[in-house]
């Protein structure tokens, strides 16, 4: 997937949530439609590269309601902003998501980064708010 626009970068804030979140596909697959080999992805001052994030994954898809979280995958990811100019994009979005146990996790994102010639994500700096709900 190529990240040219902001409608670009919306549908890849749904897909990939939702792939890493609930799909079976590998997520080595998920990373490399969407994410440069050498990515960095630094979220609240931790620097993820490509083998941390696929080692994420596992907690991640073991501790959330699989299927709470695709039946309402749309209404749990809410866009307020996204942008795309040149080679950066900035978003600032909601994520809920519903846990295995019934709670449900919610944070604030504000996402920045820079795309590689191929429309590919090479870096992602990133700030999380979790929100009590």
């Amino acid at each position: 997937m190529s990240i040219r626009s902001a409608r670009d970068l919306t549908d890849f804030l749904a897909d990939y949530t939702r792939d890493m979140a609930v799909s079976d596909e590998e997520p080595a697959a998920i990373l490399d439609r969407y994410f440069v080999p050498d990515f960095e992805y630094c979220n609240d001052g931790l620097v993820i590269d490509r083998r941390r994030m696929i080692e994420h994954v596992g907690p991640v898809r073991k501790n959330i309601d699989r299927a709470a979280t695709a039946a309402a995958h749309q209404a749990g990811l809410e866009i307020h902003e996204a942008m795309v100019s040149g080679d950066r994009l900035a978003a600032r979005y909601t994520l809920r998501t519903r846990m295995r146990k019934g709670k449900t996790f919610a944070a604030e994102i504000y996402m920045f980064g820079q795309l590689a010639p191929d429309g590919r994500i090479q870096r992602v700096d990133q700030i999380t708010r979790q929100l009590d709900e």
